[in-house]
């Protein structure tokens, strides 16, 4: 591309920034590329469409792949039996011993929607999680968090769940001032702040890197310098190479929220503290 006569470096790089945006593309990236313009109103949004997605795809696939139960499974009974052993086997019964097979299904279920929906930060047209917004990761959480508040105080009974969340035996009384409101902030404020915080950040973040390395290669193309045109090349591989790990990130990133779902759980079954 010529250079563009009489403009000095900063200058060129508002002109190549108007062109990308000319082109359509957000520039320069911010914040308010997280929130997709509503689809019809305040209710029906693109995140919202994909939630709903997510799960009708959920429905059709399991119902499909149990509509005619095999002994010698065909594949999409197998991927949905892989599916449900992982869980059971990986997460329920390794965080919660054989109490845990009951809730696998809830589990399984969790593990399936956050994957799916997390993957959608890479299926072009959509390219956004729904759990790079905020609000959905605290739902998942607070549905986990009300479950093992529930179940332990079923369990034990309110005023047992609550002696045995708050106070470690075998330790000094005066030790208890100083070591109840710990316990108290771990287990009813830490536990289900830090496990939606933790699916959102990594989604948000890597959505982030997505659109700096992609609107980053326009803007370098657009560029006056061949050389920094040319050098556009590595920043839109690393957008296809940071696709790839979205992927990884995508799955890691469910199995931890359902893994860590799992070990809350147990604890508020478990007899001691």
């Amino acid at each position: 591309m010529p250079a563009r006569a009489g403009l000095s470096s900063a200058e060129d790089d508002t002109v190549s920034g108007q062109l990308v945006a000319a082109e359509g593309l957000p520039w320069p990236p911010s914040v308010g590329d997280f929130y997709p313009p509503d689809v019809a109103g305040p209710w029906v949004t693109k995140f919202g469409i994909m939630v709903w997605l997510a799960v009708a795809l959920l429905i059709v696939f399991f119902m499909l792949a149990y509509r005619k139960p095999k002994l010698v499974p065909g594949k999409a009974q197998w991927y949905a039996e892989s599916v449900y052993g992982l869980v059971r086997d990986n997460i329920a019964r390794e965080q919660m011993g054989n109490a845990g097979i009951r809730f696998a299904p809830y589990f399984t279920v969790l593990f399936s929607f956050i994957v799916l929906t997390n993957l959608f930060a890479i299926v072009p047209g959509l390219q956004i999680s729904p759990n790079s917004h905020i609000a959905f990761p605290i739902v998942l959480a607070a549905i986990s968090y009300v479950m093992y508040l529930y179940i332990g105080a079923r369990k034990h009974g309110l005023g047992r769940y609550l002696k045995m969340s708050l106070i470690i035996p075998n330790v000094p009384w005066p030790m208890h001032i100083l070591l109840i409101p710990i316990e108290f902030m771990q287990t009813f404020i830490v536990r289900p702040v830090t496990l939606a915080l933790r699916l959102f950040a990594n989604l948000f973040a890597g959505h982030l890197l997505l659109l700096v390395f992609t609107i980053g290669g326009f803007v370098m193309l657009n560029s006056s310098s061949l050389f920094i045109q040319v050098t556009s090349i590595f920043s839109f591989l690393m957008a296809i190479v940071m696709a790839f790990f979205e992927v990884l990130v995508a799955v890691l990133q469910a199995y931890v929220f359902v893994t860590l779902s799992a070990n809350y759980i147990g604890s508020s079954l478990a007899d001691e503290h």
